[in-house]
């Protein structure tokens, strides 16, 4: 088996001696226990075998922030709540929670059977040092702000109160108390974020920042690390000590990371891999036609674009900007380079997110292909630039048939300003690495899916106060003015035409281009029985099982 996967058998017994004065009958009743075991097949453990896009590059929850991270860390740790297989919110370690009158204040009453991968109960206090951990600016948790929706978060993120002001404490240990700044309606779902999972006190203090490895990690999740290859593979082992292990029909599963997706619809044709996310964009007919019952797409709340440096010349000028967005032909991108997996993008937040209604869109999402390219080509040249001057940009990307198909057309799109574009491909890691460096460049790669379902969670990326995920390092008052007013309006419809007013603001900059919406399309195997598509595109391995 591959990756050091071991078959577990039972060791076959000897069979006995046969008892002098009974016969052959009685030897062959004797024999009868090892003949059974001789004939039955040795059972092989149920691993579901997934394909990513990407090794992680941490299993911290604090310092981790992709969406491959995020679906490792699923399985291996649960937060106060969590999230089923349909994406519909349910209780984790918390069986059950109270909310004050006032929407303030929650507390939480914790499980008594929930327990870490070491068999030590999960308590309140476990929950305390992971809020304050993930708090503490000595940790830098560049995704922290995620949780500035509780008492003091931001004040003790920016080092200006203590972690003991956080509002989080425990009334006993089976109890969690959590205040808020101010209600607000998608706290629930926020604590199904990695930020809000915990994290094993003792490991923390034993090995630092270097607990989050191999036999090193302790868990609380479905599944526990057992290896972790970097290039190769991670395993995971069913979790004994999970509160619901009895109801986890897998024995493991093995994390396969394979940025390369011709190769991973390769294995997954020849059997090695049970799962992808993805398609290559020349082999979307290929697989329609012949994996009709495996090929699964659907509406996902998730936006492709792709983002400015707006503090470096000439990205900081909004004519440029709008010129490089004004010439893109979305629909070809959606429906030619994607096949019809995407959806064309004229919004900063995707359609379809609950309580929002329509999103705003850019003002010339209308106008004809030949008057875009007139007022394109008329703004580049106020901006210094034509054919006798040339704007030359680089453009970095993660390694990707699809990310590399859509960054060519879009290349040949820009051609006819008179841009000369070159690429930088690394892999998955670096690339994330390199927009959490905050070295500048030119124009990047990138996309959202949402943490929690709220405009705010695409809004907030570009508020000039979010270093860690701003990565356009866009800077608008009025527009950070009318993010802080959404977050302290208790009415939820005037919040949402705060929060319209604001991504029309954002269109009108364009710190980032909105490019396409995406629709989850992701290769499954019949063999898995409990994967279920949902807007969340999530899909914990503890509902999961594999008939093979």
């Amino acid at each position: 088996m591959p990756h050091g996967l071991k078959i577990t058998t039972t060791p076959t017994p000897a069979p006995p001696p046969p008892r002098k004065g009974k016969g052959i009958a009685a030897t062959l009743l004797c024999l009868l226990p090892a003949l059974f075991l001789l004939a039955a097949p040795a059972r092989a453990d149920t691993i579901w075998r997934r394909g990513e896009t990407a090794d992680p590059g941490s299993l911290d929850p604090a310092k981790t922030s992709t969406v491959v991270e995020a679906h490792i860390l699923d399985e291996l740790l649960e937060g106060l709540v969590t999230y089923d297989n349909k994406g519909v919110l349910k209780p984790g370690v918390a069986a059950r929670w109270d909310v004050s009158a006032d929407g303030l204040i929650y507390t939480f009453h914790l499980r008594p059977d929930a327990r870490w991968s070491n068999g030590a109960p999960v308590t309140a206090d476990d929950f305390v040092f992971s809020f304050r951990r993930l708090m503490d600016p000595k940790t830098g948790a560049g995704y922290a702000n995620i949780l500035y929706t509780v008492k003091n978060a931001e004040a003790v993120n920016t080092g200006k109160l203590p972690v003991e002001t956080l509002g989080i404490r425990a009334l006993d240990p089976a109890t969690c108390e959590i205040t808020l700044e101010r209600p607000t309606a998608y706290f629930l779902a926020q604590l199904t974020h990695f930020t809000a999972q915990p994290v094993y006190p003792p490991s923390v203090a034993q090995y630092g920042d270097a607990f989050a490895r191999a036999g090193r990690l302790v868990s609380n999740g479905a599944f526990r690390l057992k290896s972790y290859l970097p290039n190769d593979a991670l395993v995971l082992e069913k979790n004994p000590y999970f509160h619901d292990a009895a109801e986890v029909a897998l024995d493991g599963e093995i994390i396969l990371p394979l940025e390369d997706q011709s190769a991973a619809l390769r294995r997954f044709l020849a059997g090695e891999i049970d799962s992808y996310d993805g398609v290559p964009v020349d082999q979307i007919a290929f697989v329609r036609a012949h994996l009709p019952d495996a090929f699964k797409v659907a509406p996902s709340l998730g936006s492709y674009f792709y983002a400015f440096d707006t503090k470096q010349k000439p990205f900081d000028d909004i004519r440029v900007r709008k010129a490089l967005s004004l010439v893109i032909d979305r629909e070809f991108l959606a429906n030619s380079i994607w096949g019809g997996t995407m959806l064309p993008g004229y919004s900063f937040v995707p359609p379809g997110m609950a309580g929002y209604g329509a999103p705003s869109t850019t003002g010339w999402k209308d106008e004809s292909p030949f008057d875009r390219e007139d007022e394109a080509k008329r703004l580049m040249a106020a901006a210094g630039y034509g054919p006798e001057h040339p704007l030359q940009l680089t453009f970095r990307m993660n390694q990707s048939e699809n990310h590399k198909a859509t960054a060519v057309a879009v290349a040949d799109m820009w051609a006819v300003l008179g841009v000369r574009t070159t690429f930088i491909v690394t892999d998955a890691t670096t690339h994330y690495a390199f927009l959490a460096s905050k070295q500048p460049f030119d124009v990047v790669r990138s996309g959202w899916f949402a943490d929690y379902p709220d405009a705010q969670n695409y809004l907030f990326l570009a508020e000039s106060d979010n270093p860690g995920l701003n990565y356009a390092q866009f800077s608008d008052p009025t527009y950070d003015a009318l993010m802080h007013d959404a977050a302290v309006q208790p009415d939820a419809g005037e919040r949402q035409k705060i929060l319209h007013k604001a991504e029309a603001v954002l269109l009108a900059q364009l710190p980032y281009l909105p490019l396409m919406t995406y629709q989850a399309a992701n290769l499954v195997s019949p063999k898995l029985r409990g994967w279920e598509t949902n807007v969340i595109d999530h899909h914990p391995g503890r509902y999961v099982s594999k008939v093979e």
